[in-house]
């Protein structure tokens, strides 16, 4: 469909806000790049037609919603794409460019509104008869976390979690209640930060976990449909670090659940644009009948959508482009029966900035990228925003670049080998990487 766009502002910085314009251009799109001065030499400032400066330094640059607005009254924008992290699940936000008459491309301030508050997601999915792990009920104190964790008896363990946000910041697992009061403050100060909320609460761990998740896509009538599942279990520190499309071994009866319950949610919240749902899978029950449970919804773009690009051919971006100008799933040929079943596998390995500590702990690295030779080849995509000569910013997130890596047939075993090659072939020196691991 044509576009009613006329001018992007892309609200993020990176290797998202590069792919969004490129998609974007696709479609005929003015871009135009916000940063503060202190990321100007950050690769998406020259890859988009225009660039405003935002005031202040940092990630809280990012999360200024007055700054950012007006930098796009100033472009002349019509409409914002926030990509994920910083701003993209602020339901502020997306009622400030509401007020402002700019298209935000994203969920209704409503739908982040509910979703971004994990305790409200979680009375939502009881309320549609979706299971979820047992926890706390909105913003928590330390009294009402304790006491919690005390009723869960002998040996209890929880996980302390943001409200807001996702990306697991604000997340921590406590096995001794002795260590919750610590905890609990590290997450609310790491999520104060990230998402600018310092709310958290407080969930039962739940043991031998698959972190499995849906994709899902809406045009806010009502009408929604999957674009099936991804595994994210492979994580260091609450971190995803691989992500796989589909999940490999998953009972197809534990698949049907999850992408039932997902569309369930997002079709009862009459869903907007693109969003994910994601879910525990009970590991050590590989029957259909494993115990499933509802943890979070990602109302936004996530950083792995590429690999169900890769398995499904579905553009997210474009999609979520031409949904916010009006079109309909049915426009778009994005119906339920429209969407083809997974081809092949698709595996990202994200290549972060980063150090291993004697302890097996990870510090984010720094220092001026010398070499920057990212890998090629069939099969092969790397969403990356590295030079050589590119001076790294430790006041924002390491994340570099993601090597996504396809083979056409279903075969698990030749995707892994075609991402091991990728990473063995792509050449960064001069700052420590995550690459070895």
């Amino acid at each position: 469909m044509p576009s009613t766009f006329k001018k992007l502002l892309i609200a993020n910085r990176g290797e998202i806000a590069i792919r969004i314009a490129r998609t974007a251009a696709d479609l005929g799109i003015a871009t135009v790049a916000v940063h503060p001065e202190d990321d100007a030499k950050s690769l998406h400032v020259r890859m988009m037609d225009e660039a405003v400066v935002l005031p202040g330094t940092g990630a809280a640059s990012y999360l200024d919603i007055g700054a950012v607005i007006a930098a796009a009254r100033e472009a002349g924008c019509d409409a914002i794409h926030p990509g994920y992290g910083f701003l993209s699940e602020n339901a502020a936000f997306a009622s400030a460019c509401a007020e402002a008459g700019i298209v935000f491309v994203g969920p209704r301030a409503e739908t982040l509104s509910l979703f971004g508050d994990k305790g409200r997601a979680r009375a939502f999915a009881i309320e549609h008869s979706v299971p979820v792990v047992p926890g706390t009920s909105g913003p928590t104190s330390l009294e009402d976390a304790r006491a919690f964790m005390t009723s869960l008896g002998a040996n209890a363990a929880v996980m302390v979690k943001a409200i807001a946000g996702g990306g697991g910041r604000g997340m921590r697992p406590v096995t001794d209640i002795a260590q919750l009061a610590e905890a609990m403050e590290r997450c609310r100060s790491e999520a104060k930060a990230s998402f600018g909320n310092g709310d958290v609460y407080v969930e039962r761990l739940f043991p031998r976990a698959r972190h499995i998740e849906v994709q899902i896509i809406g045009d806010g009538t009502g009408a929604v449909s999957h674009l099936w599942e991804r595994e994210c279990s492979l994580q260091r520190e609450r971190q995803k670090i691989l992500e796989i499309a589909p999940a490999p071994n998953l009972a197809s009866g534990v698949r049907e659940r999850l992408l039932q319950a997902a569309t369930k949610l997002a079709a009862a919240a009459n869903y907007l644009s693109a969003g994910t749902f994601e879910f525990l899978v009970d590991a050590s029950d590989p029957s259909d009948n494993a115990t499933i449970a509802f943890i979070e919804a990602n109302v936004r773009l996530q950083v792995e959508h590429t690999v169900t690009e890769e398995v499904t051919g579905v553009d997210l971006v474009r999609a979520q482009l031409e949904i916010a100008q009006g079109a309909r799933l049915s426009d778009l040929k994005l119906m339920q029966a429209d969407i083809p079943k997974p081809s092949g596998v698709a595996i990202q390995a994200r290549v972060n900035l980063e150090t291993m500590q004697p302890d097996g702990s990870v510090r984010s690295s720094g220092g001026v990228i010398s070499v920057y030779e990212p890998p090629s080849g069939r099969g092969v995509r790397v969403d990356g925003y590295g030079y050589a000569g590119y001076r790294t910013n430790p006041r924002y997130d390491s994340l570099l670049a993601k090597v996504i890596v396809h083979t056409p047939r279903d075969d698990f075993a030749a995707a892994a080998t075609r991402t091991e090659r990728a990473l063995a072939e792509f050449r960064i020196a001069g700052v420590a990487s995550n690459m070895p691991f």
